[in-house]
């Protein structure tokens, strides 16, 4: 196991919620090939998007969306950060910022600083699957383990996909 894997999954027992993690093929670490290669529905599979502010002081936090949605960016995340512009972070900001993979992000052991927010579709799903750090494991979870990482919960921070 890696380093980020491993402290993952220290953050994942701090939590207390019983989980499983999935060994899969990095080939299949996205989020719609994973659903399709291993039979795991999009609307308890999450993506944990990394966002920061463009100007002024710097503010990043970590979205928890379900994968038949898409982060609303430009009106609730920016509102959110109470910042004028927000966007994605790029590939090469998010590991250097989280120390995971591109594929592989989650909101566990994020670095301090980062705040967490979760859409609130995520929270009725009877469990989840995140990212945990690489391309190589998934976490099968209860949605409430994230309230246990403190994050706050939001209704419309994702948009659901027609």
């Amino acid at each position: 196991m890696t380093g980020p894997e491993q402290s993952v999954i220290e953050a994942v027992n701090r939590t207390g919620v019983p989980y499983e993690i999935i060994d899969i093929d990095p080939h299949f670490s996205d989020t719609t090939a994973f659903c399709e290669k291993y039979g795991y529905p999009p609307e308890q599979t999450c993506n944990t998007i990394i966002v920061t502010s463009k100007k002024g002081p710097k503010k990043t936090a970590a979205c928890v969306v379900l994968a038949n949605s898409r982060l609303d960016v430009n009106k609730r995340v920016k509102k959110l950060l109470g910042v004028q512009k927000a966007s994605f972070v790029s590939p090469a900001e998010m590991v250097a910022l989280t120390g995971m993979e591109v594929g592989g992000v989650t909101p566990f052991s994020l670095p301090p600083g980062v705040m967490l927010y979760v859409d609130e579709q995520v929270m009725n799903a009877d469990w989840v699957i995140l990212g945990g750090a690489s391309r190589r494991i998934k976490i099968k979870i209860k949605p409430e383990a994230l309230t246990q990482l403190g994050a706050i919960v939001i209704a419309g921070l994702a948009l659901v996909e027609s």
